[in-house]
């Protein structure tokens, strides 16, 4: 748990006078020069906030582009979302500095036109960098957040936000300390980098020319390591939980559903409409059998409870006509590792298959019903809901079985 960081005034100070920045500027240099013109003297724990933009131009990261797409394009390792806008298409993606943002962070203004700002390579470095020299030449304990403008989920707007930090407090986590009424925080992390990020945007704004500010009062946010990482911010990965847009990821789930084999199910083949079909997936055990003829054995005969064989049946129809947990003797197929049992009747043709997918180590079975007639009533949300538990119960019930018959 690190302290919380105390309140008190804070100041937030313009850095005017800093010229156009061509390839190959000294960033040290040329704000040192605007600080000196400007009265402002660096102090211990001033957090210098940069916009990004000065930073991509003393760095060459200013590209000749024809089509800003193009440069997008070759900037994104993974698409998250896309929107259609009169004039073009919103992209949202993770770009090669992690950051998820609209058009992976490349930018067409403040430049000339027929070229385009890219991102720092390493924003990170390039704080640490700026942070380095400016205390080297000033003597003060500084700390550097390098900024760029994010548009954030769920909010409308734009506002800076950090990519890059050195020698600041990136969060302060306050998770096991206790609220004024003594209750313990569980999760509370503030992005102090943010924050400060933002405050300089209040003053440097976006068509003023002034992409530097200084944010002083907030001592205990520097420290001295100056190897305190934006890039810990960004929550990708298996931390992710909103890796996709919403359209994205309804067309991910529908093309996932049309290539699992349980779509291709013996179950439903020549059964036309059927008015319900459920599929059950289950880890395959280890050294468990892999014929799902066995499988079918020691799952759908006529021992396991009448709950349990009632709903894997599909009850409450006719259950003595339409019973599935007990039509094993009924065998009409089988295609490699799946077994096919059928129980038709005149009200309902009922299927259930079971597959045994060794390589991917996966149990499937997969049930289909279609009424014939009035009498075949539809299953009820109640059979809908317990059927899978059924299905799991007998599972479970198959794997000690075949366990036993391997000892």
């Amino acid at each position: 748990m690190e302290q919380d960081v105390e309140q008190g005034e804070i100041r937030v100070i313009p850095v005017p006078g800093i010229p156009e920045v061509d390839e190959g500027g000294d960033l040290a240099v040329l704000i040192g020069a605007a600080l000196a013109s400007s009265g402002i003297t660096l102090e211990d724990g001033d957090v210098l906030v940069v916009t990004s933009k000065i930073v991509s131009k003393a760095e060459g990261r200013r590209v000749a582009a024809a089509d800003r797409e193009d440069a997008i394009t070759a900037e994104t390792v993974r698409v998250v979302a896309t929107r259609p806008y009169p004039g073009g298409v919103t992209r949202i993606v993770e770009n090669r500095q992690g950051i998820v943002q609209a058009a992976a962070g490349v930018d067409a203004s403040n430049t000339p036109d027929g070229t385009v700002l890219l991102l720092p390579v390493d924003p990170d470095a390039s704080a640490r960098a700026l942070a380095a020299s400016l205390r080297a030449s000033t003597g003060a304990r500084i700390g550097v957040v390098i900024t760029d403008t994010l548009g954030r989920a769920w909010r409308e707007g734009q506002i800076d936000l950090a990519i890059g930090a050195a020698g600041v407090r990136v969060f302060d986590d306050l998770h096991g300390s206790r609220d004024t009424f003594g209750r313990e925080l569980l999760v509370t992390k503030t992005v102090l980098a943010d924050e400060l990020a933002s405050a300089g945007d209040l003053v440097k704004g976006k068509t003023t020319g002034v992409p530097v500010a200084v944010v002083r009062g907030f001592d205990r946010g520097v420290v001295d390591d100056l190897d305190t990482p934006a890039r810990a911010i960004s929550r990708t990965g298996e931390r992710d939980m909103f890796r996709l847009g919403t359209d994205e990821a309804i067309l991910l789930g529908r093309s996932e559903e049309r290539a699992v084999p349980a779509f291709r199910s013996l179950a439903l083949r020549g059964l036309r409409t059927p008015d319900l079909v459920d599929v059950v997936v289950l880890p395959l055990p280890p050294g468990t059998s892999h014929s799902a003829s066995e499988w079918v054995d020691a799952a759908f005969d006529r021992r396991p409870p009448r709950w349990a064989r009632g709903l894997a049946g599909i009850a409450p129809f006719d259950a003595a006509r339409s019973r599935v947990a007990e039509a094993r003797d009924l065998l009409a197929d089988e295609l490699g590792s799946e077994v096919l049992l059928v129980a038709d009747t005149p009200a309902v043709e009922a299927r259930l298959a079971l597959a045994v997918d060794a390589e991917a180590g996966l149990v499937r079975v997969t049930t289909a019903l279609r009424m014939r007639t009035a009498e075949g009533r539809a299953p009820g949300p109640v059979t809908r809901l317990l059927h899978p538990v059924a299905i799991r119960t007998l599972l479970a019930r198959a794997t000690r079985t075949l366990a036993r018959s391997r000892d």
